[in-house]
C-alpha cells in the first residue's frame, strides 16, 4: 500500500475504496505495521446475523446475589447535574445501586423492535460489554434481568480487592461486522467505562482505573470468559487499595482470521503504571436549576425513535436554543481518567456540522479550547452529510440526517496515536471517543435531543467535507437533534 501522508501527497494512506468493515483495521496496519490480512479471499463467509454469542456468558450459572432495589427513587431525589444520591452504609448495597445507576434497564417501547433501553447506547443492542465483579473468593456477572450478580467463573480465588471490570465479546455482534467489531466494542467500552464512572460517583464510590497489559488475558481465564479469542482485554477498576492479581495468559489465537486480526489489534495493548484514579466523569461547570432529576435524565437518553416496527431515526427540524450546545461542549471537557486516555483524548480532533443553533451559523466548526470555532459557513451541509450516511432513508427505516441539529465527528490520526502511545494507542483512542459519544448522549437528554453514535458514514467524501486531513481516521460520530414520534413508554426501572 502506498503511503503518502509523509510527503504531502493529496491522497489517503489506505485505499479510497476500502469497506466499511475492513477500513479501520487498514488504517491500525498504516500506523503500526502490523499486517493484518482483511481481503475477502482470506477470510470464511459469515454466519447468519442471528447466530451470535447468548447476551450472558456460558459460564453464568452460579449462585445469584440479589441488587438492592429503589435505585430510581434515590436517584429522583438526585437534581442534574450535581446532586447526588443518598449512599447506603454498606458498600455492597452502594456498589449495586451503582451498578443499577450506570447500566440499569429504563424502558420499553413496544414499537421499537430494538428493546430495551439502558442509559447507554450499544449496536443493535447486543451490549457486547459485560460487567464483572470480584471480590476476594467470588467472580460474578451483571445480569439485569433478573436483578442480580450471577456467580461466573472461579468461585475459590484468593483474596483480593473488589474490582469491577468491562470487557466485551465480539461475537456478541454479527459476524457480517466482520473486522469492524474490533472498533465498535471499543468504542462501548468507552461508553461503559463513562457510565461505571457516572454510577459510582452518584454513589459516593471511588476507585483506579487499570488499563490492560500484556497480562491482562489472565483475568478473562478468571472470570471463566472462554473461548478467550472472543473476548477483549478487560478494562479493571479497583474499588479498594491493591492491584489486580492474575496470572500471565499466552498469547491467543484464533482460528478464524477475522477474529484473529481483531485480537492482533486488541492484544496489541500494554498499558504499565500503576492505577489512575478515576477523576470527575460529570462536568464540574454547569448549572443547576433544579428542573431536571439524574432518573429523569438516564430515563431520557435515547438514540431516535421511529414508528411501528421501523429501524433507525428520524427527527424534525426547529431552532435549539445555545443551551444544547453549552450542554454537550461541557460534557465534551471532561477528559476520561487515567495519563493514557487523556493522551488519546488529547490527540482527538471534534469536528461539527451545526444546523438551526441559536447564534451559531449553519456550516462545519471546530471544537477548540473548549470553544465552537467557524470553519465554513455551509448551509445545507447536513443534507450533504445524509447522502454520505450507510442507513438511507426507506418506506422501512429512517436515516435522517438533513434535520439533525448538530452531527459531531471524533478523529485522530492513528500514527500519532502510535507514536505517542505505541500500538495500543489505537484501541486508547475508540474508549476516549466512546466516553466523549457517551457524554454527548447524556448532554442531548439534558436538553431534550436524541444521539445516536454512529460509524456509518463513509469516510472520503465526510472527511472531504469536514476538512479533515487524508491521513485522518474518523473514529466516531454522535448525531443529535429533535424527535418526532413519541408513543407508549413502559417502565422497567428498579
Amino acid at each position: 500500500m502506498t503511503d503518502t501522508s509523509d510527503r504531502g501527497g493529496p491522497g489517503s494512506p489506505i485505499p479510497d475504496d476500502a469497506d466499511v468493515m475492513s477500513r479501520d483495521m487498514r488504517w491500525f496496519t498504516y500506523a503500526t505495521g502490523l499486517g493484518v490480512r482483511v481481503e475477502a479471499e482470506a477470510v470464511p463467509e459469515p454466519r447468519p446475523d442471528t447466530e451470535v454469542a447468548p447476551a450472558l456468558p456460558e459460564a453464568a450459572l452460579g449462585d445469584r446475589t440479589p441488587l438492592p432495589r429503589g435505585t430510581a427513587e434515590l436517584l429522583e431525589r438526585a437534581p442534574y447535574p450535581h446532586g447526588r444520591a443518598d449512599a447506603p452504609r454498606a458498600r455492597a448495597d452502594a456498589l449495586g445501586h451503582a451498578l443499577v445507576a450506570g447500566f440499569g434497564l429504563q424502558r420499553r417501547e413496544p414499537e421499537n423492535p430494538f428493546n430495551d433501553h439502558r442509559p447507554y447506547p450499544s449496536v443493535r443492542a447486543k451490549f457486547p460489554v459485560q460487567v464483572l465483579v470480584r471480590d476476594g473468593r467470588h467472580r460474578r456477572v451483571l445480569d439485569l434481568y433478573r436483578h442480580a450478580l450471577t456467580g461466573v467463573g472461579r468461585q475459590d480465588g484468593a483474596a483480593g480487592p473488589l474490582e469491577v471490570a468491562l470487557a466485551g465479546r465480539y461475537t456478541r455482534l454479527p459476524d457480517s461486522y466482520r473486522w469492524f467489531r474490533s472498533s465498535l466494542v471499543g468504542l462501548e467500552l468507552g461508553i461503559n467505562l463513562r457510565q461505571l464512572c457516572l454510577g459510582l460517583d452518584m454513589f459516593g464510590l471511588s476507585g483506579r482505573l487499570r488499563l490492560p497489559d500484556r497480562d491482562a488475558a489472565g483475568l478473562l481465564t478468571d472470570f471463566g470468559l472462554t473461548p478467550e479469542s472472543e473476548w477483549s482485554l478487560p478494562l479493571t477498576v479497583a474499588l479498594e487499595d491493591g492491584g489486580p492479581s492474575v496470572t500471565a495468559a499466552p498469547a491467543e489465537r484464533a482460528a478464524d482470521p477475522v477474529l484473529d486480526g481483531i485480537l492482533t489489534v486488541n492484544r496489541a495493548q500494554d498499558f504499565t503504571g500503576s492505577a489512575a484514579p478515576l477523576g470527575p466523569s460529570v462536568p464540574a461547570g454547569l448549572p443547576q436549576d433544579g428542573a431536571l432529576s439524574w432518573a429523569e435524565v438516564l430515563w431520557r437518553r435515547s438514540a431516535g425513535r421511529m414508528p411501528r416496527g421501523m429501524y433507525g431515526m428520524t427527527g424534525r427540524r426547529r431552532p435549539v436554543p445555545e443551551r444544547a450546545l453549552r450542554e454537550a461542549v461541557s460534557w465534551l471537557s471532561v477528559p476520561p481518567p487515567g495519563p493514557h486516555l487523556a493522551a488519546a483524548w488529547e490527540e482527538l480532533r471534534l469536528t461539527a456540522v451545526f444546523q438551526g443553533i441559536e447564534g451559531h451559523a449553519d456550516g462545519v466548526w471546530h471544537l477548540r479550547d473548549g470553544r465552537p470555532t467557524l470553519h465554513q459557513a455551509r448551509p445545507g451541509a447536513a443534507a450533504e452529510l445524509e447522502t454520505h450516511y450507510g442507513y438511507p432513508v426507506t418506506p422501512y427505516a429512517g436515516g435522517d440526517i438533513r434535520h439533525a441539529s448538530a452531527v459531531w465527528f471524533l478523529s485522530a490520526h492513528p500514527r500519532r496515536l502510535v507514536d505517542r502511545l505505541g500500538p495500543g494507542g489505537f484501541t486508547a483512542a475508540q474508549y476516549a471517543a466512546g466516553w466523549a459519544a457517551q457524554g454527548i448522549s447524556l448532554a442531548a437528554a439534558a436538553t431534550g435531543l436524541y444521539a445516536r453514535p454512529a460509524r456509518a458514514f463513509q469516510e472520503v467524501p465526510t472527511r472531504q467535507l469536514l476538512g479533515l486531513d487524508p491521513d485522518e481516521m474518523i473514529v466516531c460520530a454522535a448525531i443529535t437533534g429533535t424527535p418526532r414520534f413519541e408513543g407508549l413508554l413502559c417502565d422497567l426501572r428498579l
